[in-house]
């Protein structure tokens, strides 16, 4: 290798302009640039090697980042192109872009064809190689142009270059082929929708050009590696932590090895090459803080350097020269240590060394050279140099001439003797490349006739065999008839299931219409019921204001009220008649959709036997067509054989006429004889291919067949799942409506109890009134009487005296009496009082239950006389829940109704 210089990496900042989603958003455009190397994001500078607008075109970005790098791997030097960024910041479409579109290729197209456009202008002497491989790297590796994605591991050759074992190279003679290769990788890369760009790649693309030229007359050797990397972005951080080892204030340890992909450019990165990295970055003020840790990271970036040498492969005489130039070098710096450790010697012994016997760099080199010239033209080998010899100006011009003529010569020399060598060794390899030709047909001669006498003794053997070959295509082909009626047989009655399988689902599908109409049914007397209930309580608030605002009045028409009772007592008759009626009716409904959901059962069991036998037929199916196939394939391997061993019969045939014909002395000539031969064998050939191909074609049909039938055994597959479905919603509707019923005849039950309770609460509370109005009364006539006698025997005071006391004994008992009664039935109202509160909450709840269950007596108001239909169901209400005690309020509010 040539000798390293050190460079930086350069650093090249593009910002791609605002897409859709951010003007529809209404983000603003944070980048401002003031120079063509610098950019700054909310008033903080940053400076790279040149900064990119939003209108750069792709030939720009590629002319002055990537061009240069181009001509340096030609050269023998190493390169890579890193695109780095956030996602959906315009990476990809920097280093790839439109591979076949001109004005909108990436670096990567444009890369390839200044490649090979360089290589057509070059000399004709020199010979290129170039490979190109990729790698995708998630967490693993693997190659993208591998299907299998298995995983590769990364190793290092002798020179500690890391190479990926394992991957596939290609070697390429055009920027289509290349392209190809792209494409080829880029269909096997990770992709996946982010909330920023719907083709995101979750990979990191790796694309390696390996370009190898060679000098035919001088037989120098240059190679370059060239990298393109398209980093994913939703893996930068791995490469920041690596990149950032670099820096001062970290460890001088560099984690190459804590992933794959920094062992693959461990070279790009602080080694052998030149490197240029393109940050891509968003301008919208949504992704600010992404877009300054990018920056950054670029700045990061430029402080990293890298070692730079060619890479050369030597020659033998390059070699020998380098190591004659080594050794000159050596000699002199053996002098130079020699003249200054004297010098030093004579310093510290206390002696004063001249201005002129001090060492002189350019004099001690002189100096050598001369002596080497001597060395070259006298073929002596004197002692090294000492300090002390001195020469003139004159002799020391002209020993500097003088060697490099020598030089010059032995320059020429070296060429001309390897011409010689080279062609003294081209006419050496014609020479032995001559002799093993000769040597090889002989043998070939040898091995012909060894030959012609095996396939001789074996003629005899070669015949039993196609015998025995042809007796097993005939039991091959009685066993393959034998299978395919099994397959048909298997087919009769995979369609007979089919066809009672759609049988049960049109009985279930007149099963669910049967319950769809009943469930119709159901609502619809429902809606009755419920218009029934919510007309009954508009009457009933209605004469509930008509009772409680005025008083009321006694009638004396006592006969009409009797009449009117007589005819809702008919009507409640006819109405029990019916509610019978309608509860036969749901009982039988229920029945029959017991009996439907047992048929429905009996359905399902029959639907998962006929799946059950359908799976086992599926299995047998898939197993016959396995044996079919490899019954084929023995059939195929047997019939090869046939026709090699029949090609081999008709040559040894041909051979044994041949000698035939040579012993007879018979004129036809061996061109003739080969062609009948020739002729033969393709007659045999193509029987063989007829029938092949007419086995084939009955193998296909087969196959079809196959497919066709589980393709009709998916759909009925989905169709039983789509049925189950159905059934699984109509079970759930019809639990919850029976659910729904159980839930209303609780509440019926509970508002009957407390309409009963409130009954007994209210005969209490009007019995105890009685009684007190009773006693008030007899307490009032008994003391009017009293008082009449005291007035009228008040003369006899002395005679009534005692009677009078008993009198007023007896009145005071009589009202001590009647206050314990008061008493009583206050504390009774006082207690009774809350719970006729709770009593009237009850009802409340019990008229909505019941206002539900009144519904269904709308579809008879049809029964009444139609002069009095809203005051005979007034009527009936009334009388049904408040027995007669409530006939005169009822009787008011019907004729007020009507009035209205």
């Amino acid at each position: 290798m040539a000798d390293p210089a050190e460079c930086t990496i350069k650093v090249m900042c593009r910002f791609r302009p605002l897409n859709n989603s951010e003007v529809a958003r209404g983000d603003k455009y944070i980048p401002k640039f003031t120079g063509e190397d610098q950019v700054s994001i909310s008033g903080k500078p940053f400076m790279f090697d040149r900064v990119f607008g939003s209108n750069t075109t792709q030939e720009q970005m590629y002319k002055a980042s990537a061009q240069m790098i181009v001509k340096d791997v030609l050269e023998g030097y190493n390169g890579t192109i890193f695109a780095f960024g956030q996602t959906s910041s315009g990476k990809t479409h920097t280093m790839e872009g439109s591979l076949h579109d001109p004005d909108n290729m990436g670096i990567i197209p444009r890369i390839v064809q200044d490649i090979f456009n360089y290589i057509y202008s070059m000399d004709e002497n020199l010979e290129f190689h170039i490979k190109v491989w990729t790698t995708t790297s998630v967490f693993l590796l693997y190659s993208s142009l591998s299907v299998t994605k298995n995983n590769l591991s990364v190793h290092e050759d002798k020179n500690r270059v890391p190479y990926v074992k394992g991957c596939t190279e290609r070697f390429v003679c055009s920027p289509e082929e290349v392209m190809d290769t792209i494409d080829e990788g880029k269909a096997n890369r990770h992709v996946a929708v982010t909330n920023m760009n719907e083709h995101s790649s979750r990979s990191h693309s790796i694309f390696q050009i390996n370009v190898k030229q060679e000098n035919t007359a001088t037989e120098q050797k240059l190679s370059g590696k060239l990298y393109l990397v398209d980093l994913a972005g939703s893996e930068k951080v791995c490469l920041m932590c690596y990149m950032n080892s670099f820096q001062p204030v970290y460890t001088t340890y560099v984690p190459y090895r804590d992933s794959k992909m920094t062992r693959i450019l461990q070279d790009s990165l602080g080694g052998n090459c030149r490197t240029t990295m393109v940050i891509c970055c968003s301008p919208s003020s949504y992704n600010e803080a992404e877009t300054k840790s990018t920056l950054m990271f670029g700045q990061r970036a430029k402080t990293i350097k890298n070692t730079v040498c060619l890479n050369v492969e030597l020659t033998a005489e390059q070699w020998k020269k380098k190591y004659e130039r080594e050794k000159s070098k050596n000699t002199t710096l053996r002098s130079t240590i020699t003249w200054l450790e004297n010098e030093l010697n004579r310093w510290r012994n206390g002696e004063s060394v001249p201005v002129d016997e001090q060492f002189d760099k350019e004099k001690a080199n002189a100096e050598v050279q001369a002596l080497d010239n001597l060395v070259n033209n006298d073929k002596i080998a004197p002692s090294p140099s000492v300090p002390g010899v001195k020469l003139t100006d004159a002799e020391k011009e002209k020993c500097e001439a003088e060697l490099a003529k020598l030089y010059k010569q032995l320059d020429d020399k070296d060429d001309e003797i390897n011409q010689q060598s080279q062609l003294a060794e081209k006419l050496k390899q014609q020479m032995l490349d001559q002799e093993e030709l000769l040597a090889s047909s002989r043998r070939d001669h040898d091995n012909l006739q060894v030959e012609l006498n095996r396939l001789q003794s074996e003629n005899e053997a070669s015949k039993e065999e196609v015998k025995e070959v042809l007796q097993a295509l005939e039991e091959l082909a009685v066993n393959y008839d034998q299978k395919s009626q099994e397959v048909e047989d298997k087919t009769k009655e995979f369609e007979a299931l089919s066809e009672e399988l759609n049988q049960k689902s049109s009985i279930l599908v007149s099963i669910d219409s049967e319950l769809q109409k009943l469930k119709e049914m159901t609502n619809h007397q429902k809606k009755r019921v419920t218009e029934m209930m919510s007309s009954l309580l508009k009457d009933l608030a209605e004469i509930g204001i008509a009772v409680g605002s005025n008083d009321i009045k006694q009638h004396e028409g006592s006969g009409l009220i009797d009449e009117e009772f007589t005819v809702a007592r008919l009507y409640i008759s006819k109405m029990k008649s019916e509610v019978k009626t309608m509860v036969k009716r749901s009982k039988q409904l229920e029945s029959s959709q017991a009996d439907s959901n047992q048929k429905l059962d009996e359905n399902e069991k029959e639907l998962a036997a006929c799946q059950l036998l359908i799976s086992q037929h599926e299995a047998k199916i898939k197993s016959l067509t396995e044996y079919l196939q490899n019954v084929e394939q023995k059939k195929r391997q047997l019939e090869e054989n046939v026709d090699s061993l029949n090609e081999e019969l008709v040559k040894i045939s041909a051979h044994e006429k041949v000698q035939a014909m040579e012993k007879e002395n018979e004129v036809q000539t061996a061109t003739e004889v080969k062609e009948a031969v020739e002729q033969q064998i393709q007659s045999h050939r193509e029987a063989h291919q007829k029938q092949i191909s007419s086995l084939r074609d009955e193998l296909d049909n087969k196959e079809k067949l196959i497919t066709e039938l589980q393709d009709l055994n998916q759909k009925i597959m989905l169709e039983q799942e789509r049925l189950r479905v159905e059934h699984e919603k109509l079970k759930s509707t019809d639990q919850e409506k029976s659910r729904k019923l159980h839930e209303l005849t609780v509440m019926q039950d509970r508002r009957e109890q407390a309409r009963q309770d409130l009954k007994g609460l209210e005969e209490t509370v009007a019995k105890e009134l009685q009684t007190l109005h009773n006693l008030r009364k007899l307490f009032v006539q008994d003391l009017a009487t009293r008082v009449k006698k005291s007035a009228e025997m008040d003369s006899d005071d002395t005679g009534g005296s005692a009677a009078q006391k008993q009198k007023i004994s007896f009145l005071e008992n009589n009202l001590e009496q009647l206050t314990k009664v008061h008493k009583q039935v206050k504390k009774k109202k006082e207690i009774s009082t809350p719970y006729c509160l709770n009593l009237k909450g009850r009802m409340s709840v019990c008229f909505t239950v019941i206002s539900q269950i009144v519904l269904t007596l709308v579809p008879y108001s049809n029964l009444l006389p139609s002069g009095h239909l809203r005051g005979q169901k007034l009527r009936f209400f009334f009388i049904f829940f408040y027995g007669s005690q409530w006939d005169i309020f009822v009787h008011e509010g019907v004729k007020r109704v009507q009035n209205s």
